[in-house]
């Protein structure tokens, strides 16, 4: 990282290109919410790609109104969540597709995927509303994706498990991961399903961002985070979450890191 360099980041539940209603919102709210945000990075989690209730290659309309090349979905799982699916074993994908995305206006030399394995079994999902309900479900894989930028910045994006103790197992296994992965600064984001203390305290790792973001309408808790491993000392970060968004269920947090200069 160059001294006097700021990047910007932020992260963001799709929710599959819906509304917090649950509604599809179309190609033009997800363009609407990439220039909102008008960040340098950008990692998203329930990302769709040809599914029939959004008919988008979604990750493809957010490079395209950030006008970059460089963006990259990774799958989880071939099919529908929440209907019929199996998971992603790499190779091409033909047919719909769900999973996460990272988008950068920033050179991408290298990208790197780690595999978490999910809960066995259907597991209760809380949903808010009026009155709030249950769904059962059945969990998915998830994934880590990580963007080595020119910049010397490593940025990875992942979503874990909403099953209790699932989400800290694979939380501990992204640590180690990024770990071995890190070479210089790196800043870790997404939807951990997690609170802030539990993941302070299984990674160490620096928060730059402090706010409640679930529900995105009246957020109680923070369950979408950035995080920073290895920050050069002096870096400043300026963190918030973003309202009003016309796509996800969740506040997205975007993220100013300055450098020292």
């Amino acid at each position: 990282m160059r001294a006097g360099e700021n990047v910007r980041l932020a992260s963001l539940n799709l929710f599959s290109g819906r509304t917090a209603q649950g509604t599809a919102a179309g190609a033009q709210a997800l363009a609407a919410a990439a220039v909102t945000l008008d960040v340098d990075v950008l990692g998203c989690q329930e990302v769709d790609l040809g599914q029939d209730r959004s008919g988008l290659d979604q990750t493809a309309v957010l490079a395209a109104a950030l006008d970059t090349r460089w963006a990259r979905f990774e799958p989880t799982v071939l099919g529908t969540p929440g209907e019929t699916w199996v998971p992603y074993s790499g190779g091409p994908v033909d047919g719909p597709a769900y999973g996460i995305c990272l988008i950068s206006r920033l050179p991408v030399l290298t990208w790197h995927t780690l595999t978490l394995e999910p809960a066995r079994g259907r597991f209760p999902l809380p949903v808010p509303g009026r009155p709030p309900r249950l769904i059962w479900l059945k969990d998915e894989p998830r994934v880590a994706l990580a963007a080595r930028l020119a910049n010397g910045v490593t940025v990875v994006c992942t979503h874990l498990s909403f099953v209790p103790g699932v989400n800290v197992r694979q939380l501990r296994r992204l640590r180690t991961w990024v770990e071995e992965l890190a070479d210089g600064p790196v800043v870790v984001l997404g939807d951990f399903n997690l609170p802030p203390l539990p993941v302070r305290a299984l990674t160490g790792w620096a928060p730059l961002v402090n706010t409640p973001t679930f529900p995105g309408r009246r957020p109680g808790v923070q369950l979408d985070h950035v995080l920073g491993v290895g920050l050069p000392p002096g870096t400043r970060a300026r963190g918030e979450g973003v309202a009003d968004l016309p796509v996800g269920d969740h506040r997205a947090v975007r993220v100013v890191l300055d450098l020292p200069g």
